[in-house]
């Protein structure tokens, strides 16, 4: 669907909205504003990263913006974000993609106002990249509250069944997320170059923006890498408890199976088999040498 949002009788710039276009009517469309055939394809690619290309006086934007996934376990940065591309010099814009972004009617009312911080395409670019840092604000705090319930699970209750696949997943989320976000710095620094002097501030925000949500997908990336780690070491811990235990079991057991083994044999010319003190004198012994393995463990603090 295409539509206008703006045209020259309305602002300083004419701004062509195309919501799921084909490849048919991007290509007409690229034909009317004379659009270079590279940046075409890059706008149809479903899974292209974020980028900033200046070609001839046309700056050409990639934003992924973070969607909620429908699969808990999606982790590709298609599965987790859509994709705006925007074409735009100081006369026009458009902007491209797949899903409905009521921010794109938002700043289309903004534009028609005059005085506003959406007088030139520049500054509309700079809004939409705003727009796509914010979609990571939320996510990344509802990943920090469940890295939050993973750490109290794993150091209380000390078993949380699946708890290693979902910090798996919790960190392939983080780092997809930062990958993006450090690709959205380079399109700061790009329009930072472009910019006049009315957009500072604007732009600035924006890059204090993409610097706090960039931290939080650090320190997420960061604290579920070592909350995986303390959790397989912890596993590591109670097999080795469970170990020590089989350990000690045996031995107390291997010097008793021994005795029990050697006069259990029943030859014919065992001169201990009839002795009348046979039966205790084996039971003492084990007595003696139980003692004697649990004194020497208790000394070593084994046990």
């Amino acid at each position: 669907m295409t539509e206008n949002l703006l045209t020259r009788q309305e602002c300083d710039f004419a701004w062509l909205d195309i919501t799921s276009p084909s490849a048919a009517e991007l290509q007409a469309v690229a034909e009317q504003y004379d659009l270079p055939d590279s940046l075409v394809r890059d706008c149809l690619e479903p899974s292209h990263l974020p980028k900033f290309e200046t070609n001839n006086g046309l700056n050409f934007i990639i934003l992924r913006i973070f969607s909620t996934p429908e699969n808990t376990q999606a982790d590709t940065i298609q599965e987790l974000s859509t994709k705006i591309a925007i074409f735009y010099t100081k006369d026009y814009m458009i902007t491209v993609h797949r899903r409905p972004h009521p921010v794109l009617s938002s700043l289309k009312s903004i534009a028609r106002a005059p005085g506003q911080e959406c007088d030139t395409p520049a500054e509309v670019a700079i809004h939409l990249v705003r727009y796509a840092l914010n979609s990571y604000l939320q996510p990344a705090l509802t990943l920090t509250r469940e890295l939050d319930d993973y750490e109290s699970e794993i150091f209380l209750k000390r078993e949380v069944p699946n708890a290693l696949q979902g910090l798996y997943f919790l960190k392939r989320k983080a780092s997809a997320a930062k990958q993006l976000l450090l690709l959205t710095r380079d399109i700061l620094t790009m329009l930072r170059r472009q910019m006049v002097s009315d957009d500072a501030i604007l732009l600035q925000d924006t890059q204090d923006l993409q610097v706090k949500v960039e931290t939080l997908y650090q320190q997420l990336d960061a604290g579920a890498t070592n909350l995986m780690n303390l959790y397989l070491s912890l596993s590591s811990q109670r097999t080795n408890e469970t170990m020590r235990v089989l350990t000690v079991f045996s031995a107390f057991f291997l010097p008793l199976t021994f005795i029990a083994g050697v006069y259990g044999m029943n030859f014919e010319y065992m001169p201990e088999l009839g002795w009348k003190l046979g039966y205790p004198g084996a039971m003492v012994a084990m007595v003696v040498i139980s003692v004697g393995i649990y004194t020497w463990f208790k000394r070593k603090n084994w046990i």
